[in-house]
């Protein structure tokens, strides 16, 4: 599982997704949001900018990734 640390909570998936590249747009984000291809904390999640905080687990693809707080 891969750390992924933000500045500030909360952050939104797709930009989450955009950030960490990936995907190669915010456009792409939305598209793989609305098609079911994320999942957060173990549920398929269809909002585009759901509201992420320290301690989500994001699924995507073949990777898993945990929201931490930068210290």
């Amino acid at each position: 599982m891969n750390t992924v640390y933000i500045n500030a909570a909360p952050i939104e998936l797709n930009k989450l997704l955009k950030f960490e590249s990936l995907v190669a747009s915010g456009g792409e984000a939305k598209m793989v949001i609305e098609n079911g291809l994320v999942k957060v904390n173990g549920s398929v999640e269809i909002q585009k900018r759901k509201k992420l905080n320290v301690g989500d687990i994001v699924q995507f693809m073949d990777q898993e990734f945990i929201i931490a707080l930068e210290v």
